[in-house]
């Protein structure tokens, strides 16, 4: 097994996918937030001056999601065909929990689009709510399932998928 993005030589490298069969992909990542039960309580009485922070959240998500190629240098970009954004609160884990699904027909996978979906939302809830605590903390965020591609199907093991308190 080898990394796909370093040539031979070692040089960084976008992959050529230009001889790969469009199929139907998708991925889904997940991650946290964790918070001050007061910072979780605001969010859900909604009374933050900034606006509805988990419906913004949502937007700044899916925004993340089809500006992945801008941010991660040699992602290559796609056109996707859905970006769906489910954030919960999680009052037993003072957190947020966000989980994203992309989709797209195309050569390559969206798993990247999928992790800068969550990365995203979860940053978004940092920053319209960092004024009330800093000390909030983005946590385990990782890939779930991923579907598509040559090697087709790929879910993480339900066990590894339960965050740590």
């Amino acid at each position: 097994m080898s990394l796909t993005h370093f040539t031979p030589s070692g040089d960084a490298h976008m992959v050529d996918v230009g001889d790969k069969v469009v199929t139907r992909r998708r991925a889904v990542a997940e991650g946290w937030i964790r918070m001050e039960p007061e910072t979780l309580a605001l969010i859900e009485r909604g009374g933050h001056g900034k606006g509805d922070v988990l419906a913004i959240a949502r937007v700044a998500g899916i925004m993340g999601a089809k500006r992945t190629a801008d941010l991660v240098p040699l992602c290559h970009p796609l056109s996707l065909s859905r970006v769906d954004i489910a954030l919960e609160l999680r009052h037993g884990e003072c957190a947020v929990q966000c989980s994203a699904t992309v989709e797209t027909n195309g050569r390559t996978g969206v798993e990247m689009e999928a992790l800068c979906a969550v990365q995203v939302a979860l940053l978004t809830i940092y920053d319209m709510c960092k004024a009330v605590d800093r000390g909030m903390c983005m946590t385990d965020i990782r890939l779930v399932e991923k579907s598509g591609g040559r090697s087709g199907l790929w879910r993480r093991d339900p066990d590894a998928s339960v965050p740590n308190p």
